[in-house]
């Protein structure tokens, strides 16, 4: 599948992009070069040691054909092709999607199990239960109805298919929450400040806007099962500040 070289802040043909959805595209366009460095620094560390709790949620075997969404730089698209998985990592920012495939240069042995492609998790441009397996990271933040985009992801896995996600979480100790709160407004904009006027808007954004998606989406379980997701299960990681949800594709869900 070939990738359109348009510009990534120009909405493709058939797709209109809802405020939300562009200021994500517009806040992710310059944090390439230093994205997972920073998402490690940010975290403590804890995001690589969440992606590969992700890798291991979808329990990956050789031969496999998994579609990464939100596939970003490719971290966890490269994880699961070292498995021996056939991997489509999909992406809505030509810019990430550009460091991804730049990475296969330095491994030879999984360029042909690994693949990258522009597109979005609410469209996805594939056919029906083609994929074993979905993963995907940071995404329902940033789409407009999470409930309709996990039917989409749904969509393209085939029945008995494992589905599983990473996002950030909120910590339920309240001691612990008023610590990450404290965190998130003040030493991730600090952080970013240091960096880049673009990471300086990354700090800024991030606590209020993870906050307010698990205020206002408490119950990620009964969104998973509407989108024809059973047996889903919910792993609280660093003191809940990181959360892997999986769960497997229904045979009779919504197609």
């Amino acid at each position: 599948m070939s990738d359109p070289q348009s510009s990534p802040l120009v909405a493709p043909a058939g797709s209109s992009r809802s405020a939300r959805k562009q200021h994500a595209l517009e806040l992710f366009a310059g944090l390439p070069r230093r994205y997972d460095r920073m998402g490690a620094i940010m975290s403590f560390g804890q995001d690589p040691r969440w992606r590969r709790a992700l890798v291991e949620a979808i329990d990956p075997k050789p031969g496999m054909r998994v579609l990464d969404v939100a596939t970003g730089t490719g971290l966890v698209a490269y994880q699961l092709a070292a498995r021996g998985c056939e991997v489509v990592g999909l992406d809505q920012s030509v810019q990430m999607l550009d460091l991804a495939r730049s990475r296969r240069a330095g491994r030879p042995p999984l360029q042909g199990r690994i693949e990258f492609v522009l597109g979005e998790a609410e469209r996805l441009p594939f056919d029906s239960a083609s994929f074993d397996a979905l993963s995907f990271t940071y995404l329902l933040r940033y789409v407009d109805d999470p409930s309709a985009t996990m039917t989409e992801l749904a969509r393209v896995v085939r029945p008995g298919g494992v589905i599983a996600m990473l996002e950030f979480g909120v910590p339920p100790a309240a001691p612990l929450r008023l610590l990450w709160r404290a965190y998130t407004r003040l030493g991730l904009p600090l952080l970013g400040r240091l960096v880049s006027p673009a990471w300086l808007e990354v700090g800024r954004f991030l606590g209020p806007n993870i906050e307010a998606f698990h205020r206002h989406q408490p119950d990620l379980e009964r969104i998973w099962r509407s989108g024809g997701i059973g047996a889903v299960t919910v792993r609280r990681m660093s003191f809940g500040a990181g959360l892997i949800v999986s769960g497997v594709r229904d045979g009779n869900g919504p197609v």
